[in-house]
């Protein structure tokens, strides 16, 4: 009787419109399902790859350059006036504006909220730049310019140039190297570091020139007068009219000795030669660059934004290939790529793709022991079939992140992590359709029709629910949000295709393909040898790997491509392996699998519902259900107590062992650049000193190891990106993961940090790649206020107090402006100048040109021009005597005669120091203390303790009213994204309850079904209390509020069937009991799909499926970038869906007992159903429920708990 109302058939049946119209026209449903996976394998292999988001934050840098002008007078001169206007932008959010005024350049960041579009950002700060020209100098060496930043900017490769040539011949063909690869539409630009620069110098003997009563600018004059070409105009020759030209340019340095600077009346001409030396040289060097020690010229590679990663490096290195072939470069030119983010990408690439497919074959394989080998590929064929509807929707996605939707790991992660997600709702149409067919009791089409009809309602409010908390992570702000915004974005995606998936396809392949089960309606065994398509398999298997080895026969052979050869044998190996291996796994189906899964289905899963049921029975009695609910906050207390005395370590983004070691040198602001290379050798003799066991030339597991100096040296933090001379870098290269053979990275940075320690005057800091998006340094402490004085002082006494109060785990703080830099002061006497007739222009211009230079003209060799640089020879500019021995030759206006005054009878020196720079923040000077800390996972003990021992030294000395000292930094931002996954729990909270209180039109159930999340939250910290693994604060945040939707569904498949089995007559408790017992499997089957789609990323396990099959070596490993980046982001969601499934097994049934049993005098003692809401205010809700039971036995009245007799049978 009571299976007769449970699975009760009427005439009329509840069924879903357009699952209904899908099953009516199956060839329809086929045929779109083709085409549709057409075009999602289309777009898969087309989409362009790479390994982070190519993100375009609306950030903004304004460059100016003011040559002859010091730090303060750049701030005033030029940031000022610009920073004014800038803070002045409306309707467009400003978050920040940094700048940096240094000598002769003024650099200002402007960071806008992440909502305004980089094109209108742009435009605003462009028009701010106008409107502060009327303020700015009139005679800037380059006007402001403004360039947007985009982490597509950064280099993806590194081709290294070297060879027996020197450094000219080297430049030469870097330069063919970097117009073949500008040609690339991939490639933005190859920028070229490290190369020597011709030049044409004119160096002056100041004696020979003042005895010859010449200044600089005769001989500017003189130089630019003589090097042009001068178009007269048109003459008519007959019937044509030719162009009329004066052909005057230098073609050599040679023409520049016989130019006359002056001649006289008496016939006495000065020749150039007479009075200067003119070298055909190189500049003086600016960069350097060495690869393993050796010098090389180094080309970096820029990708265009949107374009493939992979294809992009891949033609970088096709086109080198190319050149050599061709001859266009020599052979023996050695280049080498270093930096190959490809490689990295591929990796990661295949890894995710690798997880993706272990995951898909472990639920597919848990899946045939619970709904047989046919249900089980219905199911499992709707991951890829969700995963090519959601790529139909790719340019929603693109409206959503506002930028081409590229393949990228976050989005592989994104599919892999909906995997488990992705079956949820195919598995419970299949299964009430298996269930509901009853191995062919009822017809198929309308099994299918009416299971479809019957859970549409509860799946498409456990997806709604399942998706709500993803749709506030929509609206992360910030760097880390454009980050991230993928993730959601392809989740939402590929949910939402999933619910059409299951109520589309799944029923037409159920219609198609379900058959009856058990041992009555199966062929014999031996009944598989007369199949054709198994002999087809095994014969074209065998072919296939026959036409392989025949393939390899040819390698070798005259005149054939060795390359193209092995390709296509292994491609023929692999297919016809593959065909195989599938053969083999039919066999093992049909002779060992099939015996194992009929004895689980009905031996093994009655007994589990068997004693499920039991277990049910048992809880549901009396005032357990009351003591299992409030034994839960007891087990939340405990998994926080617990947590709390494990002491987990935390960090921002995950990290693992680095792939790559930066080795960071800073010297004091004007440290010559030869200076700053030769410590640079040394740190890079003590890191080979230390890597010496593990170098390319010993087949170590380092790739490269990479230097540069001036160019390309500075900290990715830093948004300075100008030549700076005191700036070195060394980038240690490792090759990837499964190359290192268990060998752990970690303990060479930490080798490295202590050898280059003790160098006198030098900053050195050793780190590694970012585990996410660039964040800010991991301790920044900001000195704020108007004058510029009492900010240094102030900052200066910080720093001595915490360097004598260290805290542990702080590397190298230090001051982001050099406040004592050397400067040689030359103070002009202006009266004694203005006596001779001088100025402090020409005088100031005199000094520069006789130092710095002065660029007078241009020499042109083909389409190449060359700088032809006049100044002093080398040895009287960098001797400050000589200088002010300089005599200044000039015509005197007043008495129109040429006078040579001596720059010291006008002038006098003094030494001084002064700031290497200015730093602003928001319009207000900033000095930033700043540090890397040693252990990632310390930044907030460490962060904490500072802030401790900036409160001392407040209350020690005295500051200043208007400087503030201020910790911001990673900590900062860690405050902020945890603020907003706060924010966003409680957002995804209350959407979920609106959707519930939609489907239930009631109070109470919503707070059942909301109760799983907080399930979920009590398996989380128990389970890293349990495993004492690192917390990773942004991974554990996103964690919990994905969490908050995938456990849900499987409460509201229970109280939905509860819900109908009461509407056919079944009592309260029993109905909870047999929807528990019928609705067991699809909740094991969601809950168990989920947790195996995740754990191969979870623990690291890669299978490599194309090496299996072309070579039979599957090449497994654990470990890889993958893992280390998304482990915790999946340990997270399967230690909450362990605890959530076995809970709500349990207590979903209790819980809804104890609400019927309550709902009616609650009313009535309360007056109303509002009441249910004090289910969401935890342990308070025993308060009043107390409450009642208290009065009503006061009042000598008993409460009803909605129990009736029970009749003995």
């Amino acid at each position: 009787m009571m299976n007769n109302s449970i699975e009760g058939i009427s005439k009329k049946f509840k069924e879903f419109g357009l699952t209904s119209w899908a099953v009516d026209n199956k060839t329809a449903i086929y045929i779109i399902a083709i085409i549709v996976s057409l075009w999602g394998l289309i777009k898969f292999n087309t989409m362009p790859k790479e390994q982070f988001p190519d993100i375009v934050v609306p950030t903004i840098s304004v460059v100016t350059v003011y040559v002859g002008n010091s730090p303060k007078d750049i701030e005033n001169l030029v940031t000022r006036p610009i920073e004014k206007q800038l803070k002045g932008i409306s309707g467009a959010k400003v978050n920040k504006i940094q700048s940096t005024s240094q000598t002769d350049y003024s650099l200002i960041v402007v960071e806008f909220d992440t909502d305004v579009k980089t094109e209108i950002a742009k435009q605003k700060v462009k028009d701010a730049i106008d409107k502060a020209k009327v303020d700015l100098p009139t005679d800037l060496t380059s006007q402001p310019e403004a360039q947007e930043f985009a982490f597509s900017e950064m280099p993806i490769m590194f081709v290294n140039v070297s060879g027996d040539y020197d450094g000219i011949k080297l430049k030469y063909y870097a330069d063919k190297m970097q117009d073949h690869f500008e040609d690339l539409p991939e490639v933005t630009r190859a920028e070229i570091v490290g190369a020597p620069e011709r030049e044409i110098q004119i160096n002056v003997d100041p004696y020979k020139m003042s005895l010859a009563r010449i200044s600089f600018m005769d001989i500017e004059n003189a130089v630019s007068r003589e090097n042009r070409d001068i178009t007269g105009g048109l003459i008519e020759v007959g019937n044509m009219k030719r162009t009329l030209r004066v052909k005057g340019q230098f073609t050599s340095a040679l023409n520049l000795q016989d130019i006359v600077v002056r001649s006289s009346a008496q016939g006495a001409s000065v020749y150039l030669k007479d009075i200067a030396e003119i070298k055909d040289t190189i500049k003086e060097r600016e960069s350097f660059a060495r690869l393993d020690g050796k010098n090389v010229v180094t080309l970096n590679i820029v990708k265009r934004a949107g374009e493939n990663l992979i294809d992009c490096a891949d033609k970088v290195k096709a086109e080198v290939a190319d050149m050599q072939k061709k001859g266009e470069i020599p052979g023996d030119l050695n280049v080498v790529i270093t930096g190959d983010q490809s490689k990295q990408t591929k990796t990661s690439f295949n890894e995710l793709v690798n997880t993706i497919v272990i995951g898909f074959i472990l639920v597919l394989l848990i899946l045939m022991f619970f709904m047989g080998v046919t249900n089980a590929f219905f199911v499992a064929l709707s991951v890829p079939l969700s995963v090519f509807v959601a790529f139909l929707f790719l340019p929603v996605a693109d409206a959503i992140i506002g930028t081409n939707v590229t393949l990228n790991f976050i989005v592989l992660f994104a599919l892999l992590f909906g995997l488990g997600i992705i079956v949820d709702d195919a598995i419970v149409v299949i299964e009430n359709t298996h269930r509901i067919y009853n191995n062919g009791k009822v017809p198929i089409v309308r099994s299918a029709k009416e299971a479809a009809g019957e859970v549409f309602i509860p799946v498409l409010a456990g997806t709604a629910t399942t998706l709500a908390p993803f749709f506030p992570l929509l609206f992360w702000k910030g760097l880390i949000g454009k980050f991230m915004i993928y993730l959601p974005t392809m989740l939402i995606l590929t949910l939402a295709a999933s619910l059409i998936v299951a109520f589309v396809f799944n029923p037409v392949f159920a219609v198609s393909f379900m058959k009856p089960e058990g041992k009555e309606f199966e062929s014999p065994k031996k009944a598989l040898f007369k199949k054709w398509w198994f002999w087809t398999m095994i014969i074209l298997g065998v072919v296939f790997n026959l036409l392989g080895f025949a393939t390899g026969a040819q390698i070798g052979s005259l005149g054939s491509d060795a390359a193209a050869l092995t390709a296509k044998k292994y491609s023929m190996h692999g297919f016809g392996n593959f065909l195989l291996i599938m053969a083999g796994l039919v066999l093992l189906n049909r002779f060992v699998l099939q015996d194992i899964i009929y004895k689980f289905q009905h031996r093994s899963l009655p007994k589990l519902m068997a004693r499920y049921e039991k277990l049910l029975r048992w809880v549901l009695k009396g005032w357990r259900p009351v003591w299992m609910f409030a034994s839960l906050f007891g087990i939340f207390f405990l998994s926080v107590i617990l947590l709390m005395m494990r002491g987990n370590k935390s960090t921002f983004f995950p990290s693992g062992d680095p792939n790559f070691i930066y080795v960071y040198l800073k010297l004091p602001v004007g440290t010559d650049v030869k200076y700053t290379d030769s410590i640079t050798r040394i740190l890079e003799k003590r890191v080979e000193k230390v890597l010496e066991n593990e170098l390319p030339s010993k087949g170590g597991i380092v790739e490269s190891i990479i230097s540069n100096v001036a160019v390309s040296a500075n900290n990715p933090r830093d948004n300075n990106r100008s030549t700076q001379s005191n700036l070195g870098r060394i980038q240690v290269s490792f090759v990837e993961f499964e190359k290192r053979h268990g060998k752990q990275t970690k303990p060479f940075m930490d080798e490295i940090r202590e050898k280059t320690k003790g160098i006198p005057g030098a900053s050195v800091e050793v780190g590694q790649e970012d585990g996410g998006p660039p964040t800010d340094p991991p301790v920044n402490i900001e000195v704020s206020g108007d004058d510029f004085e009492s900010i240094a002082r102030v900052s200066t006494q910080l720093y001595n107090y915490l360097d004598t109060n260290q805290v542990e785990g702080v590397e190298n703080l230090q001051s982001n402006v050099d406040l004592s830099n050397p400067e040689i002061t030359i103070n002009v006497d202006r009266e004694k100048a203005m006596m001779e007739g001088l100025t402090t222009g020409q005088i100031g211009m005199e000094i520069r040109t006789a130092v710095f230079g002065k660029e007078v003209s241009k020499l042109k060799d083909g389409e190449d021009e060359y700088k032809i640089q006049l100044r002093t020879s080398d040895m009287i500019r960098n001797n400050i005597a000589d200088l002010m021995n300089l005599r200044i030759t000039f015509m005197d206006m007043n008495t129109m005669r040429v006078k040579s005054i001596p720059l010291s009878a006008v002038a006098r020196v003094d030494y001084t120091n002064t700031t290497g720079g200015v730093k602003r923040k928001n319009v207000r000077r900033t000095i930033q203390l700043q540090s890397n800390v040693l252990d990632p996972t310390m930044v907030g003990p460490v962060n904490e303790e500072l802030q401790l021992k900036i409160d001392a030294f407040k209350a020690k000395n005295k500051i200043p009213s208007d400087v503030t000292i201020k910790l911001s930094g990673q900590s900062e931002q860690e405050k902020e994204t945890q603020v907003f996954l706060g924010n966003a729990f409680m957002i995804a909270m209350g959407i979920i309850f609106l959707i519930l209180v939609l489907q239930f039109n009631s109070m109470s159930k919503p707070f059942i079904v909301i109760t799983e999340i907080f399930f979920s939250v009590i398996g989380v910290l128990l389970g890293y209390a349990l495993t004492g693994m690192t917390i990773a604060t942004i991974m554990l945040g996103v964690g919990v509020v994905g969490l908050a939707g995938i456990v849900i569904k499987n409460g509201i498949l229970l109280i939905e069937f509860t819900d109908e089995l009461r509407g056919r007559g079944v009592k309260t408790r029993e109905a909870a009991i047999q929807a528990g017992k019928i609705r067991i499997i699809p909740v094991l089957l969601t809950a168990v799909a989920t947790i195996l789609g995740l754990l191969p990323l979870a623990v690291g396990f890669n299978i490599d499926f194309i090496s299996l099959f072309q070579h039979l070596n599957p090449k497994i490993f654990f470990g890889g970038d993958s893992v280390v980046f998304w482990g915790p982001l999946s340990w997270t969601i399967i230690f909450g869906l362990i605890f959530a499934f076995f809970l709500t097994l349990i207590m979903v049934p209790s819980m809804y007992l104890i609400s019927e049993r309550l709902r009616r005098p609650m009313e009535q003692f309360y007056g109303g159903r509002w009441i249910a809401i004090f289910g969401f205010l935890g342990p308070l809700f025993f308060i009043f429920v107390g409450l009642m039971y208290l009065v009503r036995r006061i009042q000598g009245k008993k409460v009803w708990n909605g129990t009736l007799k029970e009749i003995k049978s």
